[in-house]
């Protein structure tokens, strides 16, 4: 997740630690959202403070010490708020989990065969996880920028440019 599949995908937009307002209990500040903008679709919206208000569809968590709340009480928060993926990379542990919501519950996303993440939400969106554990920038970018050049992220992003030009 990069400010590069912001720039190639129109209507999609990157929080780094935003304040987000769930509801009236629960206003995290994940380390990085992906959110569609309202006019893309999106559900949820910046408020007047600058906050994102509702659930982005996307949230992700660096958890270095904070994994038994990042795996509890936010995964239940962002669940029960309709968040679609949740992705908790666990540092110590070299672990990444990626859920994604189906019926209310949040599922795992196994990794394909050859150990990339592909978002259900974002289509395009591939994540090397062994590339992201051992700190292989250059495999995680090479992998984005092939999801990124994919068929299903062309179709997505032309679904989203025809969204945002009906406004």
């Amino acid at each position: 997740m990069d400010v590069v599949l912001q720039n190639n995908t129109p209507g999609v937009e990157l929080g780094d630690t935003p304040t987000v307002r769930l509801d009236r209990d629960n206003e995290p500040q994940p380390d990085v959202v992906l959110r569609l903008s309202e006019a893309a679709g999106g559900q949820s919206v910046i408020d007047s403070d600058g906050c994102i208000a509702g659930a982005p569809e996307l949230v992700a968590e660096i958890s270095a010490s904070t994994a038994t709340i990042d795996l509890g009480d936010k995964l239940r928060a962002y669940r029960r708020n309709g968040v679609k993926e949740y992705i908790v990379w666990q540092v110590s542990d070299r672990r990444i989990d990626w859920f994604y919501l189906d019926n209310d519950e949040y599922v795992a996303l196994a990794p394909k065969e050859n150990g990339i993440f592909q978002s259900r939400v974002f289509p395009g969106l591939w994540l090397d996880r062994h590339a992201m554990i051992t700190g292989d920038m250059q495999r995680v970018t090479a992998v984005l920028q092939e999801g990124l050049a994919s068929s299903v992220h062309s179709v997505f992003s032309t679904g989203l440019q025809t969204k945002l030009t009906e406004q």
